[in-house]
């Protein structure tokens, strides 16, 4: 099961997490050092949803902000 949003189409993402040690020098410090780069994945909020697709009802999975936005018409 891929982590794709069935409507718009989010899906997972990749970024960095850096690591720092050290006092801000607004705060009095030398400044703030990077001690380690880490690589980290962001992942969309995936809900499995009964959605209203014409006359019939599917489970999709979808991002909350697609079910927030109302793109999606839940079954009843």
């Amino acid at each position: 099961m891929s982590r794709v949003c069935d409507v718009c189409g989010k899906g997972v993402s990749v970024g960095r997490q850096i690591a720092r040690r050290g006092l801000a020098k607004s705060k009095g410090g030398v400044g703030l050092k990077t001690t380690g780069v880490t690589k980290r994945v962001f992942r969309p909020n995936l809900q499995s949803v009964r959605v209203l697709d014409g006359a019939r009802t599917r489970r999709l999975r979808v991002c909350t902000a697609c079910i927030r936005s109302g793109r999606i018409r839940k079954a009843p």
